[in-house]
């Protein structure tokens, strides 16, 4: 039977519309690159919006065109979020931390009709500007109207939208409509674009904002560090309009300190992050403490946080450490880590074992395992197999990329690349990559358990595993491995003794090495290809 329903497209100014209706006067703070702070309420959000909006289109923007961001999280950004869909174009966030190659090869891969850059990286961007065919206007702001440069056709932001007054029409008519593109970090070949349609992200914000996700709700103040160009800020700035939470955004503060004052200064309920962030914030709190109690959800995300760094923040901060997982294909939010009623009687030990999973996944994704053959393995909490999703904010295929069968089976799920295991009640862990798996005389180590097991050591403040040729057990682990600040005279055979009793004896490393820092990708993973790639150079070992 057809007409039973009202038609009624789920696309992303219908968000907005929702927040200005309900939620005019909750404010939108911003931590400015001078270190003040800039605050407004979602009414000003949509003035603005829709005079951007009118602008975009003024300045020859058509529905389907690719709008480039390559900013810092701020309010501006977060305006672009909504005044490029709304105006029928797509929002592709611009990582600022990739290599020249990298970035030029993505603007002009998705052939950005538009791109605004924020002053503080316009050095960064003008490296590349050379190499760029497509775009036809630059737009800067956070820099002075007098500012030089080598872009050509350079308009200033807060021009642009005192050109236009509000009297706009939402372009955004059709939910099929593109909305976002972000690219994949390309640790393998060429970074790969995820296409979000108005659908997958409305979708995608009221997905992360149930109440056994992230649970939004207006009552809270959540702090997005993860960037807005990861993966859309993990779809935050959505969820947040949707349920009229407060926003503050670090701009380009992103050190411990800053994060720290802000925190406690805004009384941030939400906060979300890589753990490589949640690690240097930590540290800062033990040297100089704060009040932080206002969190009730530490979000982490991108990569496993380490069992040891949640009980440290539970335990001694008194911090709710609340473990996610995606990626951008997923839009990203697949997964959380919110303990049941059937964890109640559970000990503080037996529960951190729980929330070192990555959890159980959000209504609204679909997943299973399977072995090497593709067969479907049992949810057992045992037996590790290749994890496969499907869901309505997950990616079909990559822009401008035929299907392949390296990434979406014939059935239509997509290939995560993660090695997992489900419990019967349906939390994931993640066990590795299948690319970063230890295969030793037969037998998988999981890098990731490895990881996390060193980094429980007091003295250890990050460490990372990668598989190295081995003559006799065809490979074995090498683990490079940072001390803390305050650290003594750590030795690999400390590491192995503290070991013993925490993982398989056949698991612990011989080749430990001891570094300043380990490299990571633009999105803050440890970037193991580079590891590898330094072993085989002689540099490891």
């Amino acid at each position: 039977m057809n007409g039973l329903m009202m038609e009624y497209h789920l696309t992303l100014d219908r968000i907005l519309e929702h927040a200005n209706h309900i939620s005019p006067h909750k404010r939108i703070t911003t931590l400015q690159p001078d270190g003040t702070l800039h605050r407004y309420t979602y009414a000003d959000l949509y003035r603005r919006v829709k005079q951007l909006a009118k602008a975009l289109v003024a300045l020859g923007v058509q529905p389907g065109d690719r709008v480039g961001t390559f900013a810092w999280n701020n309010y501006q950004h977060l305006e672009l979020y909504y005044a490029i869909p709304g105006a029928g174009a797509v929002c592709h966030t611009l990582n600022i931390r990739l290599f020249p190659e990298q970035l030029s090869y993505i603007v002009n891969h998705a052939a950005d009709k538009v791109v605004f850059v924020e002053g503080s990286l316009l050095p960064l961007y003008e490296r590349v500007a050379d190499q760029i065919t497509s775009v036809q206007h630059y737009i800067l702001f956070n820099t002075p109207s007098d500012t030089q440069t080598r872009l050509p056709n350079v308009l200033f932001y807060e021009d642009l939208i005192e050109s236009a007054d509000e009297d706009f029409a939402w372009r955004s008519t059709d939910e099929q409509m593109a909305a976002g593109l972000c690219y994949t970090s390309g640790t393998t070949g060429e970074p790969k674009g995820a296409l979000y349609s108005h659908r997958s992200m409305y979708l995608h914000a009221l997905g992360a904002g149930q109440a056994n996700a992230l649970g939004v709700r207006e009552t809270d103040v959540v702090l997005p560090v993860v960037p807005q160009f990861h993966a859309m800020a993990w779809g935050l700035p959505y969820a947040c309009a949707a349920s009229g939470a407060d926003i503050v955004m670090p701009g380009l503060h992103l050190k411990p300190e800053p994060l720290a004052q802000l925190i406690e200064a805004e009384r941030v309920t939400i906060a979300a992050g890589v753990p490589t962030i949640w690690t240097g914030l930590y540290h800062e709190l033990k040297n100089n403490p704060r009040d932080i109690s206002c969190i009730r959800a530490l979000v982490v995300g991108g990569s496993a946080m380490p069992r040891a760094l949640t009980k440290a923040y539970e335990s001694e901060l008194g911090v709710n450490v609340l473990h996610a997982w995606g990626m951008t294909e997923m839009s990203p939010l697949g997964t959380v880590c919110n303990l049941s009623s059937q964890h109640a009687g559970l000990s503080d030990e037996q529960k951190w074992d729980i929330k070192a999973k990555q959890g159980y996944p959000i209504c609204g994704v679909e997943m299973r395992i399977v072995d090497e053959l593709g067969q479907e393995l049992p949810w057992d909490g045992r037996q590790m197999g290749e994890l496969q999703v499907r869901g309505p904010w997950i990616i079909r295929q990559y822009f401008k990329r035929d299907i392949s069968a390296e990434s979406f089976t014939p059935d239509g799920w997509f290939r995560t690349g993660d090695v997992v295991t489900m419990s019967p009640d349906g939390y994931m862990q993640i066990m590795d990559r299948t690319k970063d798996l230890v295969k030793s005389g037969g037998e998988w180590i999981s890098t990731v358990e490895l990881e996390n097991a060193i980094m429980a050591h007091p003295q250890v403040l990050e460490a990372a595993v990668i598989a190295i040729p081995d003559a006799k057990w065809q490979e074995r682990p090498l683990a490079a491995v940072v001390l803390t600040p305050d650290a003594q005279a750590l030795t690999s055979a400390d590491i192995t003794t503290f070991l013993e009793d925490k993982v398989a004896r056949w698991w612990i490393p011989e080749t430990m090495i001891f570094v300043d820092e380990i490299p990571k990708t633009s999105v803050g993973k440890f970037d193991k290809k580079v590891l590898r790639s330094r072993y085989a150079e002689g540099q490891l070992g």
